[in-house]
């Protein structure tokens, strides 16, 4: 369950129209979930999300797999040069 936060915030009129914009592209019902939605689609070229315990099991999973059938098998670097056809 996400935390909500209250914050109250100034906006120049630039930024106002965006998220006015926003809402309307995405049919939200105010200028909250405007920048909510923003913050979805932006936010993570600055900063990555948290992973969920499902992604990291997911993760952990697939890396159990790959061991079982390839080990730890090393590649050389003529090897990783024809797979990446340099």
């Amino acid at each position: 369950m996400e935390k909500i936060v209250s914050a109250r915030v100034e906006l120049n009129d630039y930024t106002n129209r965006v998220l006015g914009i926003i809402k309307l592209k995405f049919g939200l019902k105010d200028k909250s979930g405007a920048l909510n939605k923003f913050i979805e689609l932006y936010g993570d070229e600055i900063m990555e999300k948290e992973a969920t315990e499902e992604h990291v099991k997911k993760i952990i999973n697939i890396t159990k797999k790959h061991l079982e059938k390839y080990g730890n098998k090393k590649m050389t670097l003529q090897e990783l040069d024809k797979l990446c056809e340099v």
